[in-house]
């Protein structure tokens, strides 16, 4: 196995992405290819001791978070993200990485991949925490206009994700809505309500509100990418000030200095359930190949992470099952 990782994409770029792939490789048995600039990569690797496993691929241009998708992949065709996606298409590696750019990320994928069967729109398909485990959040900001029958495709490969990457049994679905009711929502929510019902049966829970979510009433829940993404951001800035909160009011007296020395393991518990550098990065699903997105901020804990993600994906097969599970679907449907 050969994942590529895009050294020069992301907030805290080529430092922490070159510190976690370095760390991961030194975990690991399969390759890892950094693929960037050759001397920027070079800098923060130590001279001695290099893991065997991980090479370096150069790349001499970088699209930043302030260009334009499809201008930057027409201008800079030697740019990190575009050549780690070429290793991926000439089957010289078998995932792509990136803390990169997600819009340009999603449009290299799907240009130079090409999309799986029956697939119009791809999804991110973001885990996140609940108070029962773990969900799938699909579409998370791929695809912000969507037809019913492309959130049921988006049900269906998030269920696959769930138990083939995850391990989730028989994974539970739902659509995020306004109201429990088969009646509430808009055209699109309410036809996909019916079609979510049809096709999966007893997988779907029916309707969840965002206040629901996190109380773990499903294992994936659907929507289109622009109340996705403003549902993800809203749930970790929440997440982010509570645990700010806490800490603030905590340290405000000294008197509770001492309980909370004793109580400081739970609190580092509660911050690694919340913490999204634990759930690495976000597959891009309905392209054809493995492509994980990373969190701009993504540190080198996270970028570990999103790696071990994007193996999992590899390993467990993760493309050619939804290759099939979508042909089986519509075929069906056709039937």
């Amino acid at each position: 196995m050969r994942i590529a990782v895009d050294a020069m994409g992301g907030d805290y770029a080529p430092q922490e992405i070159v510190a976690g792939a370095y760390e991961s490789a030194r975990q690991v048995s399969f390759e890892i290819v950094l693929v960037g600039d050759t001397e920027q990569i070079e800098a923060h690797l130590p001279k001695r001791g290099r893991p065997s496993n991980l090479h370096i691929h150069h790349a001499s241009q970088v699209i930043t978070m302030e260009d334009s998708p499809v201008m930057a992949i027409r201008r800079k065709r030697d740019s990190s993200l575009v050549v780690a996606a070429k290793l991926v298409k000439e089957g010289k590696a078998d995932a792509l990485v990136s803390m990169g750019n997600t819009g340009a990320v999603g449009v290299v994928a799907k240009l130079l991949w090409g999309s799986l069967p029956y697939v119009d729109r791809p999804a991110i398909a973001t885990v996140l925490p609940t108070y029962t485990g773990r969900c799938v959040l699909l579409d998370s900001g791929a695809t912000v206009d969507c037809s019913p029958r492309q959130l049921l495709d988006f049900a269906l490969m998030g269920q696959i994700y769930a138990a083939q990457v995850l391990e989730i049994p028989n994974p539970r679905v739902g659509l995020l809505n306004i109201g429990e009711e088969a009646t509430k929502g808009n055209s699109v929510t309410k036809e996909a309500y019916q079609l979510l019902m049809t096709h999966l049966k007893d997988d779907f829970v029916g309707n969840v509100e965002g206040k629901t979510f996190f109380e773990g009433v499903a294992d994936v829940v659907v929507c289109d990418g622009f109340v996705g993404n403003v549902f993800l951001k809203t749930g970790e800035g929440v997440a982010e000030t509570v645990l700010k909160i806490i800490k603030e009011e905590l340290t405000r007296n000294r008197l509770n200095m001492i309980p909370l020395a004793l109580l400081k393991p739970a609190f580092e518990r509660i911050k690694r359930r919340l913490d999204y550098r634990e759930y690495g990065g976000a597959p891009l699903l309905g392209v054809d190949g493995v492509c994980i997105i990373g969190h701009g901020r993504s540190d080198r804990y996270a970028v570990r992470q999103a790696i071990s993600v994007a193996a999992q994906a590899v390993a467990n097969r993760l493309v050619p099952t939804l290759r099939h599970a979508l042909s089986l679907l519509h075929e069906s449907k056709e039937g």
